[in-house]
């Protein structure tokens, strides 16, 4: 049994492959790579020559990692999650002692690992100056 494949389906292919990585390592370089096939797999439906096409994919990927890259980059480094908005620069009180190893703060009723440079005991005042997944880092008021 011979499996026939058009080049519109194998570039096709090649763009989830590259989606696919894209998705484990996101770097926002495979991306363009899988833009550029799912292109050139709209373009191969019209043009069944595949050094045409293959220069085509090559030149689209170029454009795109030279133009979109970029973009994407600062995108993905501007994504806010929301945690600057609405913990970032707030005033909250101490619930555990908190020192350069952990403690506990307590902000909207929700408990919250908190860290500082400073020794802090409970009952004490903090402002919350930054966070690291699920820990915030504080400073007396």
């Amino acid at each position: 049994m011979v499996i026939h494949i058009e080049l519109w389906q194998l570039f096709l292919i090649l763009s989830m492959v590259f989606l696919i990585i894209e998705m484990f390592y996101p770097v926002m370089f495979f991306l363009n790579f899988a833009l550029a096939c799912l292109v050139t797999a709209s373009v191969a439906v019209y043009l069944p020559n595949i050094t045409a096409l293959i220069i085509i994919a090559v030149a689209l990927s170029a454009w795109f990692l030279w133009l979109l890259r970029p973009i994407l980059m600062e995108k993905m480094r501007s994504n806010r999650t929301g945690v600057e908005d609405k913990y970032i620069g707030k005033v909250v009180k101490v619930i555990e002692p908190i020192n350069a190893n952990g403690g506990a703060i307590t902000i909207y009723g929700e408990r919250w690992n908190a860290k500082a440079n400073e020794e802090i005991p409970a009952g004490d005042d903090v402002k919350i100056i930054k966070n690291d997944g699920l820990v915030f880092y504080v400073q007396k008021v």
